[in-house]
């Protein structure tokens, strides 16, 4: 197809990412708890003032699953894990102590994502232990959560009420190499809690064959 009155000079069919669904959502995370390593939970047991600092995401672990009796639509899992610098007071008007701690919230979407039932074969992924050069990808589609450091609210210095049935949640090494290994709960009389406000862009986006205008190759 040549070009013809400045138009386009040929057609060309592209593989490329396909946005099909996506969401915004702004959420409160309301009293996260806080975990510490050993020697910091120490500090935080004599502590009588708490203050945070900052928040960030250390990481998002992100799990998508078909919706039963539901085609087309996924179930975006999301595991959010924080790390909270906070400062520690041991007494009023004293030069506070200051830790990192680590927090994780869940959540989950559900979005439309297509229904794709052809099996992909690509020598991308390397010869298989039997010896085969291609093997077949996961016909899912692609999450991609977007999101920017959380807001700190509210943070507060509370007791251990454990009839509440509350835990800290086993973190990844991933997190825990960054704070060290967490402190054990049942020893844990004081903790302290976050209000969080955080912002998130999710997608699902597979992989489709489109036609497109092109000009010429770029150099």
């Amino acid at each position: 197809m040549a070009e013809i009155n400045g138009c386009f000079k040929d057609a060309v069919c592209i593989d490329a990412g396909r946005v099909y669904d996506s969401c915004c959502d702004r959420d409160c995370l309301s009293d996260l708890q806080v975990c510490f390593s050993e020697s910091d939970q120490q500090s935080v047991e004599t502590a009588v003032g708490v203050r945070a600092k900052s928040a960030e995401i250390i990481n998002v672990e992100v799990n998508v699953e078909p919706v039963t009796f539901n085609r087309g639509y996924y179930s975006v899992d999301m595991m959010f894990y924080f790390l909270l610098n906070i400062d520690l007071y041991p007494a009023a008007s004293s030069t506070p102590a200051n830790v990192n701690g680590v927090a994780l919230w869940n959540k989950k979407v559900i979005l439309f994502g297509s229904d794709g039932n052809a099996k992909t074969f690509s020598n991308v992924y390397g010869a298989d232990q039997s010896g085969c050069g291609s093997s077949a990808s996961a016909n899912l589609p692609r999450a991609s959560v977007q999101t920017v450091d959380p807001i700190i609210l509210n943070s507060s210095l509370l007791p251990v009420c454990r009839c509440d049935g509350e835990c800290c949640c086993t973190f990844p090494k991933s997190v825990t190499s960054i704070v060290g290994d967490i402190a054990d709960e049942s020893t844990v009389q004081n903790k302290v809690v976050a209000t969080l406000g955080l912002f998130t862009v999710v997608q699902l986006i597979r992989n489709v064959q489109m036609l497109i205008p092109v000009y010429d190759f770029c150099i």
